[in-house]
């Protein structure tokens, strides 16, 4: 078991210290060991993930370091891939459709969140950029989606948040999906006047709702 505990804290330090040239390594050591993909995404790198989500929440690291830990968590993956069975995955945490809103081509935000809700166990539809409200509508009905997540940096953009979700209650949708905006422009009065949940200050906030969200379905 000792033996165990210290390389799943191995895979967390990598993350952390995104250690990407050792990662790979990391999870092969720890697949050899016995130890499940399940509980190397579990207890090794997504551990390793909410710590630097929470050194940057503090202010004690920065977005590129956000990113690099998350590249470094991408290359574990593609060790780990192979050894779910067929069809299986690490257990989800929900279902999320992601997107930049349509007249908006900015996804570095967007791009940011979904890979730190990937890193977080959910799965994720990631739409892209200049998405319409027809895409969002179809992609939350056919994903079953559990949350939608809107991205926004021009103000004049914005306004399509609205559209998307008046379209979702035309198409009785919006009862069964939680929505999250994102983006500079975005204040919490906009996203109570056009009917969102929630509105995330920044990526790692708009993660840790999900989180929440999550856990309260369970």
């Amino acid at each position: 078991m000792g033996n165990e505990v210290e390389l799943l804290q191995r895979l967390s330090e990598c993350v952390v210290t995104y250690d990407v040239e050792n990662v790979q390594k990391a999870c092969e050591n720890a697949l050899n060991a016995g130890i499940s993909p399940h509980r190397v995404v579990s207890d090794g790198l997504s551990r390793g993930m909410e710590i630097v989500g929470r050194k940057y929440e503090a202010g004690e690291c920065f977005l590129v370091e956000l990113l690099m830990a998350g590249e470094t968590m991408k290359e574990a993956m593609k060790i780990l891939e192979p050894h779910f069975s067929p069809g299986e995955s690490v257990e989800s945490r929900g279902r999320v459709v992601i997107g930049t809103v349509r007249g908006d081509l900015h996804d570095l935000g967007k791009n940011l969140v979904a890979l730190l809700l990937r890193a977080a166990g959910f799965q994720v539809v990631d739409l892209g950029i200049d998405v319409s409200s027809d895409q969002f509508v179809r992609a939350v009905e056919g994903s079953k989606a559990d949350v939608l997540g809107m991205s926004a940096l021009l103000t004049t953009s914005i306004s399509e948040m609205r559209t998307v979700i008046e379209k979702l209650e035309e198409a009785r949708l919006r009862r069964n999906v939680k929505v999250i905006l994102g983006g500079a422009p975005i204040s919490q009065q906009f996203g109570r006047e056009i009917g969102s949940d929630a509105v995330g200050k920044d990526a790692v906030d708009g993660v840790n709702i999900c989180k929440i969200w999550s856990e309260s379905t369970k």
